[in-house]
């Protein structure tokens, strides 16, 4: 599997890594569905701006994302990791043998 650093060169991305303290959101009931998905937005209030949710449903529901410290994030989604570096403004989608990442300024309001 690639580090971090190396899935942010393969995309010309910078590299901007989460602080471990930080909390991401993830929807927690969705895990163990296709595809994997995140979204990274600014970090504020003591989070990194990551969102996971996984399979093709995103919820409005205000308790569909649960907060999780990035360093618990290898104990339910170890597959994420390498992604987990790529800057506010991009996102990605995994599943067996798929890999897409590409950036969305909307997510960073540009």
């Amino acid at each position: 599997m690639s580090n971090q650093v190396d899935i942010c060169a393969k995309f010309d991305a910078e590299y901007t890594p989460c602080n471990s303290k930080e909390k991401l959101g993830i929807a927690i009931e969705t895990i163990g569905k296709l595809p994997i998905n995140g979204l990274r937005h600014v970090a504020e209030n003591g989070t990194c701006g990551w969102y996971i949710w996984c399979g093709e449903e995103w919820s409005d529901e205000a308790d569909f994302f649960k907060p999780l410290y990035v360093s618990h994030i290898d104990k339910y989604l170890p597959q994420i990791v390498p992604y987990l570096a790529l800057p506010p403004g991009h996102r990605f989608l995994i599943a067996d043998g798929y890999e897409d990442i590409w950036q969305d300024l909307a997510l960073i309001g540009i």
